[in-house]
């Protein structure tokens, strides 16, 4: 269960990052996702921020969980 939390937090992590930095600067149009979904339209900043915080917390709580 640990690695499966790291591994996803990492994923979340890099994916708002990635998204913050597509909306200020136009780089990595590839590796983000958040600027896809037309749900999203005009919320990408937040989205961003969110998932990015939803990563850090998911890396934390890998820190706690037990090993497997």
């Amino acid at each position: 269960m640990k690695k499966v939390l790291e591994v996803a937090g990492f994923v979340l992590l890099v994916q708002g990052v990635g998204g913050l930095i597509h909306e200020w600067t136009g780089w990595f149009r590839l590796w983000s996702v958040l600027h896809r979904p037309d749900f999203l339209a005009g919320h990408e900043i937040f989205a961003s921020v969110v998932v990015a915080v939803l990563g850090a917390a998911l890396l934390i709580a890998s820190d706690r969980a037990p090993q497997d």
